[in-house]
């Protein structure tokens, strides 16, 4: 198994100088959901990006991004984060060999996240404010001490997770016609945007597909179309409230016709628990706002029978073990004999 940069080394801005850094991210799977799609009367499938490296889409991106910090010299990496950039950006600087220091919204990261970040070797600062503020600073450090920012207003961030499209349609065969994907700071709709193009251009698809990005409700600044200075969602992934990609994100779903729209935070974990129970899929909060997005338009406009729909899972649901503990059945405990045991099966 290879990584992107080996895989669509000649579509991405590689050069002889830029290491072929790898932690054989990518080859995601995209899963069926056989039941769901039949209650819905589509064709659904999800990218499963969980299945990274680091859990999450962060290392398509990171991978490049780190690759060309070192081949520009950089002695060490910077990232804000809510969580997933952090892991990711640990990891490949570990991989690299460089310092990586992560700035953190205090009392905002899931623990599956931190835990990454602390075990990958990173320096973690714990900032008193929330994502965009730490961003700033993150900003800041990269100007004023020469350290290579890996957030996405990286351009090679962006360049790399396009690479997730280029997956979904060679395996369909094409683009989809609709693809759902969770929004927070913007630049991973975009990206899809661009690789979905990209590979029109080339001649490897007949169609775009229509872009549909979804937001909590209480961080939804590209649906409401004003920034939420203090943004709040059980869906730590895309608690921002000022995307700095949001351009972008814009642009792409206008171009395609799509739109984009929120879900409260009891949709999201419904979807979350509904895609595990029905479907044996764990992923975390943030990813299920896709899905629950796509559940919230059926319910209200329904769905083209037969449409080819991609939902995007954005990290792995052990990123957040608290968020599905806290909606999960309580454990029986029994005394260890059969009568026990048999008490409890036969409720």
């Amino acid at each position: 198994m290879r990584g992107i940069l080996h895989r669509y080394g000649d579509l991405l801005p590689l050069t002889e100088a830029t290491p072929r850094l790898s932690l054989c991210e990518g080859q995601t799977p995209l899963i069926p959901l056989t039941n769901l799609g039949s209650e819905l009367g589509v064709d659904l499938r999800v990218k499963f990006e969980g299945a990274n490296p680091t859990g999450s889409f962060k290392d398509r991106g990171m991978v490049l991004a780190v690759a060309k910090a070192i081949e520009s010299g950089a002695k060490a990496v910077v990232c804000a984060s809510t969580g997933n950039t952090s892991a990711a950006a640990a990891a490949y600087a570990a991989r690299a060999g460089l310092p990586c220091f992560v700035l953190l919204p205090a009392g905002k990261v899931a623990r599956g996240k931190l835990a990454q970040a602390l075990i990958y070797g990173a320096r973690v600062v714990s900032v008193r404010g929330n994502f965009d503020r730490a961003l700033d600073l993150a900003k800041q450090a990269s100007e004023e001490l020469g350290l290579a920012i890996v957030n996405s207003v990286n351009p090679y961030r962006l360049l790399g997770q396009q690479s997730a499209a280029w997956e979904i349609c060679d395996e369909l065969g094409d683009a989809p016609e609709r693809l759902v994907i969770p929004v927070g700071n913007a630049g991973n709709i975009s990206a899809y945007w661009a690789g979905f193009k990209k590979y029109g251009e080339l001649g490897q698809t007949t169609r775009l597909p229509e872009m549909i990005g979804v937001q909590a409700s209480g961080a939804a600044p590209l649906v409401e179309g004003r920034p939420f200075d203090e943004p709040e969602t059980v869906a730590t992934a895309i608690r921002i409230g000022r995307p700095v990609n949001a351009e972008k994100a814009r642009g792409a779903v206008g171009e395609s016709g799509g739109r984009f729209l929120s879900v409260t935070d009891e949709e999201i974990l419904a979807a979350q628990r509904l895609l595990a129970s029905r479907e044996g899929i764990f992923a975390e909060p943030a990813s299920c706002a896709s899905l629950a997005g796509l559940l919230k338009i059926h319910e209200g406009e329904g769905l083209p029978q037969g449409q080819i729909i991609t939902a995007v899972l954005t990290g792995n649901g052990l990123k957040d073990p608290d968020a599905a503990m806290g909606q999960s059945s309580t454990m029986v405990e029994i005394d260890d004999c059969w009568q026990s045991l048999r008490e409890v099966l036969s409720r």
